[in-house]
């Protein structure tokens, strides 16, 4: 498996959250939602993206064609200028009120997916917000920031265009159409981020350059249900037991064993949201002997059962 494509192999929408806002200045919305994550691209004028603390000195500035991507479940600001004081919060369920408690969702609604106080707003902002954790794979949330910014001379993709036509459509499938929408451009925007020198990519994705340990680490992804041990690691690779377990460890940030329990159980969390997916099928494809054996192990790394995992995944 290519391992960029491994990482980004999660995004799964499901109904997700799509909206286009339009605001006059001044404007600051407060987000809480608690959403696992959040795009956001500016299509008119500009915005500013404050996380949660709302220090100034924290925010960035978006113009038209950047892309924002937000990482939850932290509360953070959207506004004109980051000293805007909020005159909107999002709650979870989609709730938008003001400090009063007053609800602003019918008050504020511009047209098929468009809310704002403008319908001619000198700002023009494009967002889709994945609901629930199962949408996104744990391992590319814990990859990313909790804020990160593609410069739109970087992104260039066509798709941002084609989501700001598509969003504000009533057509039958529309809903389907704007999750794979929103799949794809978070996709690109991220294979376009993880490609600067900059990109705190996961440890174990910058060790895949090293030649040794780079090697242990294809094996692992590509043949997760092999039954290896650090001795076959080692003899594979061409080095020592010992050299392979400290090189490993030192890079990766984990011991080669460690490492293959965290990335099968990364796949059986992904897999396990495919509803036709049996746990013995799962157990098989990820290198466990029984769903016993992998239901055990899900549970004391992961703290839920498999079928808790994948009530949560399906759930909304």
């Amino acid at each position: 498996m290519d391992p960029l494509a491994g990482l980004l192999d999660g995004p799964r929408a499901r109904g997700a959250f799509l909206l286009r806002m339009v605001m006059e200045p001044p404007w600051s919305v407060r987000i809480e939602d608690r959403a696992p994550l959040c795009v956001m691209t500016v299509a008119r004028g500009e915005a500013w993206v404050v996380p949660e603390g709302g220090d100034p000195e924290r925010g960035v500035r978006l113009v038209p064609g950047d892309v924002a991507i937000v990482r939850g479940p932290d509360p953070y600001t959207v506004a004109d200028d980051p000293a805007t004081r909020p005159q909107a919060w999002i709650l979870p369920g989609e709730v938008c009120r003001t400090a009063e408690g007053e609800d602003l969702a019918e008050r504020m609604a511009l047209g098929v997916r468009t809310w704002g106080n403008s319908e001619h707003g000198s700002a023009t902002m494009l967002v889709g917000t994945y609901r629930m954790d199962g949408e996104i794979s744990r391992r590319l949330l814990d990859a990313l920031p909790p804020l990160l910014v593609l410069p739109g001379e970087e992104c260039g993709s066509p798709l941002l265009s084609w989501l700001g036509e598509e969003i504000v459509k009533d057509e039958a499938g529309q809903t389907a159409v704007l999750d794979r929408l929103l799949d794809l451009v978070l996709i690109s925007v991220l294979r376009a981020w993880f490609a600067r020198p900059e990109a705190r990519a996961p440890a174990w994705y910058r060790a895949l350059g090293d030649p040794v340990v780079g090697r242990a680490l294809r094996l692992l992804q590509n043949h997760p249900a092999h039954p290896w041990t650090v001795a076959l690691l080692a003899e594979r690779t061409g080095v020592s037991r010992a050299a392979l377990a400290r090189r490993f460890t030192e890079l990766v940030g984990e011991p080669p064993m460690a490492y293959l329990t965290g990335w099968r159980l990364a796949l059986a969390a992904d897999l396990l949201r495919e509803p036709d997916a049996t746990l013995g099928a799962v157990a098989r494809r990820v290198g466990y002997g029984s769903p016993y054996a992998l239901s055990s192990a899900f549970k004391r790394v992961r703290g839920v059962s498999p079928q808790e995992h994948r009530s949560a995944a399906s759930a909304g």
